[in-house]
């Protein structure tokens, strides 16, 4: 089933997605309250509206799928840590620490969009970039998880949109990425319960979807979510070490290799120029959907102060 959350002459509202049309939930029902109900209580309260009225999916907005509490993105894909590891710190190879355990940072809930909105270039940035990725939502709460203990809700596309000129300067200093981040996430077009991906499911537990990207037109990148080094089960668990996973928290898998973004060739030696306003960037997974953003010009600031040296006085 696919839950989405639109808006529709200033109403926000949550749906069930079907061929071109979405069918209305009720009023008082969200997507993030499905999610915290539980699968076969989402899927009962889908099927119940499938019967009724729908709405054509052009007269609506799709917001992003669901409103998250917390959303973690992971860097799960090898190829792309090896062209990004020479992109933005200038290194070659990947590091053996990344082999030991995944790694994710915290990006900002309250910079999603949806799947058609357009995206500002962030304030002072001239190397924007795009990330390909899914993500997955948790599907109960937990903590310190095994991974066969992890319930995943269902899959959305995500898109992290990264300033690549601020990523580099703010990792230089051992920390983020933060302001490289935390402008744009784009999630959508809506949330595919997990049950719908189960026959893409591999031996190894990995789900074999196809990922593309393309720019005006132009395919960028593509791969399979299979070549992830840890399947979600697994990222999930990671997640849950020591604190607590809830209902609903999204967890990106980093993004895919083989074009999975501008960086990773930039750091293989292709000379792609970033993303400027009017460029359309689309995104497409197998079995989930298709995300289109527009980049626009965003909002021009001052430029950040520096710091001051650092006083010599110690005593008054």
């Amino acid at each position: 089933m696919r839950f989405a959350t639109y808006s529709l002459d200033g109403a926000v509202r949550a749906g069930v997605v079907d061929g071109d049309g979405i069918h209305p939930l009720p009023p008082d029902v969200t997507v993030l309250g499905l999610v915290r109900s539980g699968l076969p209580a989402a899927l009962e309260a889908g099927s119940a509206v499938l019967s009724g009225p729908s709405v054509p999916l052009d007269r609506v907005r799709l917001l992003p799928p669901l409103e998250a509490p917390t959303v973690r993105d992971f860097v799960a894909f090898e190829e792309h840590v090896e062209g990004v590891v020479a992109s933005v710190s200038g290194g070659s190879g990947v590091v053996p620490e990344w082999y030991e355990a995944p790694t994710f940072y915290f990006t900002n809930p309250y910079a999603l969009l949806g799947a058609f909105d357009d995206v500002p270039v962030p304030p002072g940035s001239r190397l924007f970039d795009f990330e390909l990725e899914v993500a997955a939502v948790v599907g109960r709460d937990g903590s310190s998880l095994a991974p066969d203990e992890v319930e995943i809700f269902g899959y959305t596309v995500l898109n992290d949109w990264s300033a690549r000129d601020l990523q580099r300067r703010e990792m230089k200093v051992q920390l983020g990425p933060a302001k490289g981040k935390d402008s744009a996430t784009t999630l959508g077009p809506w949330l595919v319960t997990a049950d719908e991906l189960e026959s893409y499911r591999d031996g190894d537990g990995f789900l074999e979807l196809d990922l593309r990207v393309s720019v005006n037109g132009t395919e960028i990148g593509q791969d399979l979510l299979s070549n992830m080094g840890w399947p979600f089960e697994e990222l999930v668990s990671y997640a849950s070490r020591g604190t607590w996973v809830r209902a609903g928290d999204v967890l990106g898998s980093g993004t895919c290799g083989n074009g999975g973004c501008l960086a990773e060739l930039w750091g293989r030696g292709r000379e792609l120029p970033p993303l400027a306003p009017g460029d359309v960037v689309e995104m497409t997974v197998e079995g989930i959907g298709t995300i289109r953003n527009t980049v626009v010009a965003g909002v021009e600031l001052p430029p950040v102060r520096a710091a001051r040296p650092r006083p010599r006085k110690r005593k008054r």
